[in-house]
């Protein structure tokens, strides 16, 4: 087994919140990553572009994880330009010397079930392992129904009995936070609160710079 095991959370994060903590907190433990970079992306290839500034979303990813041991704010993406896609960050990292079975990439299970149109699949599978964490409505065991092409290569967490070298990926049910950035950019435009949804900090970055409150009139 590698003394290095190394964690990976990309995202848009804008901004980011408790569900991707839990994500993060959850892959962490059950596999004992001595280090977990969450990465801002730069441009989402398959969404809209994000309502904060590089600046702020990446401020706020850094005061997420200031306090967590082992995490690392990461602007790798960021200072590539352009869309950002897994399979090229992960390469930046096999090129700074990780190997494949070193680098977990983890997400939920919603956005996993996409895996089929990411950039470089399947090649991209074998460039990590996938660490894909339950989210609401979501439990990350039903993927094997959804991808039964990719059934053979998942095991659960904690590792099944005559799960193989071929497990590459990981599935952990557990417990994340109900909500979405979606739904926390309309609770600032409609001048509710995100207390609960986000960490302290965050929660501070948002109102001290006015994110994602609606616009006034004139």
């Amino acid at each position: 087994m590698t003394s290095r095991r190394i964690g990976l959370v990309g995202g848009t994060f804008d901004p980011i919140h408790c569900g991707h903590i839990d994500i993060g907190r959850a892959a962490q433990e059950a596999l004992g990553l001595t280090t977990l970079f969450v990465i801002t992306a730069n441009t989402p290839p398959h969404r809209p572009p994000p309502i904060a500034s590089a600046f702020h979303r990446f401020a706020m990813v850094a005061t997420a994880v200031a306090q967590r041991e082992g995490w690392r704010a990461s602007d790798s993406e960021l200072r590539q330009g352009g869309p950002s896609f897994t399979s090229e960050t992960l390469r930046r990292f096999r090129e700074r010397g990780y190997a494949p079975e070193e680098l977990f990439f983890i997400l939920g299970a919603d956005a996993f079930g996409d895996i089929g149109e990411w950039k470089g699949y399947p090649a991209l599978l074998d460039s990590a392992s996938f660490v894909v964490v339950s989210r609401p409505g979501f439990p990350a065991r039903d993927l094997r129904r959804q991808l039964p092409a990719l059934a053979p290569r998942m095991a659960l967490m904690p590792l099944e009995v005559g799960a193989g070298a071929s497990s590459t990926i990981l599935l952990i049910d557990a417990p994340t936070a109900d909500v979405s950035s979606t739904a926390i950019r309309q609770r600032c435009a409609d001048g509710r609160s995100i207390a609960g949804l986000v960490p302290v900090g965050v929660q501070q970055h948002i109102e001290q710079h006015g994110l994602y409150a609606a616009t006034p009139p004139g």
